[in-house]
């Protein structure tokens, strides 16, 4: 569930650049409804200090001493699956932005995002819904006719949740059924959106359904 106005988006800051995470820092003081919670320097210590502040949204970069983003990314998520992540980095080669996701980030951006549409990728995350860079959204569609199979890249517990959805259930009963919460659920969906390479869960029941691919 979105959280109430009157407690700010807690954000915590992964990048192994000083300037980079005080440029950050400035920018979320400059909105109300964003609070800087914690900063970290490598993906060691960002899975520590998740463990210490429970962010609701964390901003990692894909580069990172001792272990990189997307490994971080996937330890986070296992650990703490209500903490929403998205990938901040230069880099919009397809592995990395294929690792990042599969490892649960729920955003691909750019660093040359502006404040605005940083914000409004952090409040979606923190609603369970995905934001990808234009640049991100390209790559993904260029590389999408390379892949073995469409869908393939989902997880098991991604098509748990489209067989739920292909089944007509809708995000009540298939969060009862899985036993999971809402907020997961949706952020399972938005991450079948992007794999999948369709705008909404109508077009993913449809082309599940077209090729088969949930059980």
């Amino acid at each position: 569930m979105p959280l109430s106005s009157s407690r700010p988006i807690r954000v915590m800051l992964v990048d192994d650049h000083s300037m980079v995470r005080r440029a950050l820092a400035t920018f979320l003081k400059s909105f109300d409804d964003l609070q800087l919670v914690g900063e970290a320097g490598s993906g060691e210590a960002a899975i520590r200090l998740c463990a210490e502040v429970l962010p609701d949204v964390i901003l990692m970069d894909m580069v990172l001493p001792t272990i990189d983003g997307a490994t971080a990314t996937r330890t986070i998520r296992q650990q703490f699956p209500q903490v929403q992540i998205i990938a901040l980095t230069s880099f919009k080669e397809g592995d990395l932005i294929k690792n990042a996701l599969d490892a649960g980030a729920i955003g691909y951006l750019l660093k040359d995002v502006s404040a605005d549409e940083l914000a409004e990728a952090i409040r979606a995350a923190n609603s369970g819904r995905a934001t990808l860079s234009p640049e991100v959204a390209q790559v993904l569609a260029e590389t999408a006719d390379q892949r073995p199979l469409r869908g393939s890249d989902l997880t098991e517990r991604e098509r748990e949740v489209l067989a739920q959805m292909v089944a007509g259930l809708n995000d009540t009963q298939i969060a009862g059924r899985l036993a999971i919460d809402p907020a997961t659920l949706r952020s399972h969906v938005s991450h079948i959106l992007v794999k999948l390479g369709v705008a909404n869960p109508t077009e993913a029941v449809a082309l599940a359904r077209q090729n088969r691919i949930a059980p």
